[in-house]
């Protein structure tokens, strides 16, 4: 059994769009992506491009509305709560749309979703509401969950079951793509110039003995500064605030027009139907495929590495400044060198499925990640960080072979209802990030803290509370190599 491997219907499948002429035959290659779908599967990884922008511009507004609003960690990792919180909504709905209507219908969807969520910025930053932005951050996910559960099962049936996964890997090397880019954004055209940033940057300037001390010593006496400004100088840290929410609304209104003019693109484009949605749809018998151990445990599986994945990149900024001394801006270029290794590591490991099998690859990786963040949550100094960054490598991966195993076997039209639980999983990166924003903020007395507070103390008793909170992926990365050790008898190295 391959990974990935579900039937790919298209021979049969009288709804789908044949341009070639040719035979089946001649139509099914041996390669990754047959001619005949060459054109369409560029347009759908352009997909990936897409939400790994809104992903990881996003990430380091974490660290940005915490000044901003002046709230605690806690409260702005509430920031990916309400932009992953959109998938663990809307990933049923999505699936049910797509098995009524079409892979490009659930696309088109997606993207009008994506332009009015990022449109909502507009009036999200001019109110200076932080609900009202978390509200347009979960409008515009609500957009990216129908495009996930869209392109990963459509990319799937994009030719021979065999190269399925290798397939998907393919694809998801150019979501990194999209990821630099909105790093690239954040650190060179948001970060820097936000007055908040430029506030302690002045501070530093203004107080030579900050350089003595450990970085969260002057960490925290930079966040008590601005806090003491904002209380005693509203009106000047209003303006603050108001600057501030410009530099962060633009480039969302530049992504709004960028993907209204991918959703003209998909609209004038005729892709090909890889399902029959004509078929009923069989819900006890496809309950009854689910209801395994390898789907299931897929599901748990994506939800802890989404979870992981999403602290990792979150919180780099956190670790460098807190912990390492450095600017915000300068701990984002680790977060872009992290996409690097990132993108670079995903080539590598498409590659590598031809010789290894994809679940004892991941589970190699993931096994190698949680050794790294050991190093992070106990070392917490620069060393710590260049092992946080590395555990991109290890990532890189992990979500479209977990993705892959866990549909094995499906036809595509199950698959589209399939995916939603794993596209559902991505609510992991919701929930994650805010228990490990509380242990930073350490105040006591919650139950994730209790709960895990062994555990950090065994760990590194003598801690900062932004290293230990790093406890949370490390457990994340275990149980992801578990899951891949599972389900090496089930894979093959061809998947």
């Amino acid at each position: 059994m391959t990974t990935g491997a579900f039937m790919n219907n298209k021979d049969t499948n009288p709804h789908e769009s044949n341009t070639t002429g040719s035979s089946p035959e001649t139509e099914v290659s041996n390669g990754i992506v047959p001619a005949h779908y060459l054109f369409p599967f560029i347009l759908v990884t352009s997909l990936f491009a897409l939400w790994g922008f809104a992903n990881d511009i996003t990430n380091p507004m974490v660290k940005a509305f915490k000044d901003i609003f002046q709230i605690d960690n806690a409260q702005s990792s509430m920031v990916q709560f309400a932009f992953y919180g959109g998938y663990g909504l809307m990933a049923i709905p999505a699936a049910l749309v797509l098995r009524k209507l079409s892979y490009k219908s659930g696309i088109l969807i997606g993207l009008l979703l994506y332009v009015i969520g990022a449109l909502l910025f507009i009036p999200a930053t001019l109110s200076m509401q932080f609900m009202m932005i978390l509200i347009a951050y979960f409008i515009l996910t609500c957009g990216l969950a129908f495009l996930e559960t869209a392109a990963n099962p459509y990319i799937l049936s994009m030719g021979p079951p065999e190269t399925a996964t290798q397939r998907l890997n393919l694809c998801q090397a150019f979501n990194p793509m999209g990821s630099l880019t909105g790093m690239a954004v954040a650190s060179y055209f948001i970060l820097p110039n936000l007055l908040t940033q430029q506030f302690r940057g002045n501070e530093m300037e203004a107080h030579p003995e900050y350089a003595t001390m450990a970085p969260a010593e002057r960490d925290g006496l930079l966040n008590g500064a601005l806090k003491s400004f904002s209380e005693n100088s509203v009106e000047k840290f209003q303006e603050m605030q108001v600057a501030d929410l410009a530099t962060i609304r633009m480039p969302y209104v530049i992504l709004a027009l960028v993907v209204l003019a991918v959703l003209v693109l998909f609209l004038v484009s005729k892709l090909p139907n890889t399902g029959d949605s004509a078929n009923k749809i069989e819900l006890g018998a496809l309950v009854k495929k689910l209801c395994t151990a390898r789907y299931i445990g897929g599901v748990i599986a994506q939800a802890f590495y989404v979870g992981a994945q999403i602290m990792c990149w979150t919180f780099i900024i956190h670790y460098g400044v807190t912990l390492c001394g450095l600017t915000a801006a300068s701990a984002q270029n680790h977060n872009i060198a992290a996409m690097v290794i990132f993108l670079s590591s995903r080539f590598i490991c498409t590659f590598l499925m031809r010789f290894i099998n994809p679940a004892l690859l991941m589970t190699i990786l993931a096994s190698l990640a949680a050794v790294l963040v050991y190093f992070t949550l106990t070392l917490q100094n620069m060393t710590g960080l260049y092992c946080l960054v590395a555990t991109s490598a290890c990532m890189s991966l992990c979500f479209p072979t977990i993705y892959g195993i866990a549909l094995d076997g499906l036809t595509p039209e199950d698959a589209k209802l399939g995916s939603a639980g794993l596209i559902m999983a991505i609510v992991g990166g919701a929930i994650m990030p805010q228990l490990q924003g509380a242990l930073m903020d350490a105040k006591g007395g919650s139950w994730i803290e209790n709960m895990v507070a062994p555990i950090q103390n065994s760990l590194s008793p003598e801690g900062d509370p932004t290293g230990t909170s790093f406890v949370l992926p490390f457990l994340c990365f275990l149980i992801v190599a578990l899951y891949g050790l599972i389900n090496i008898r089930f894979t093959s190295k061809t998947a």
